[in-house]
């Protein structure tokens, strides 16, 4: 019993280290596309997804958008370099996104 405790446990860290975190960027140029802020990202690790939010009526980006890496390590590191860092000559926020957002 106790070893399939333990392989429980160990089972459980292993899926939390591979768990995906969705990130929200804002304060990006008008002119970065979504190839662009994936090209960045991906120097922390794998990008699973990258939308920029865009404008219906004029199809231009609104500045932010959401990116999904595929570790959560990766994602971390990737806040802590890039949040504040000047991109295109905007000073780019990164943050964890929050389930409503």
């Amino acid at each position: 019993m106790a070893s399939l405790h333990k392989f429980l446990h160990n089972q459980s860290i292993f899926q939390k280290t591979k768990k995906t975190m969705k990130l929200l960027i804002r304060n990006l140029s008008r002119s970065s596309t979504e190839a662009d802020i994936k090209e960045l990202f991906e120097s922390y690790g794998t990008v699973q997804s990258c939308t920029l939010v865009m404008d219906r009526e004029t199809g231009s980006s609104k500045g932010f958008g959401f990116l999904e890496m595929h570790k959560a390590g990766e994602a971390k590191a990737a806040m802590k370099n890039l949040n504040g860092k000047e991109i295109e000559g905007n000073r780019i926020r990164v943050k964890k996104s929050e389930p409503n957002e």
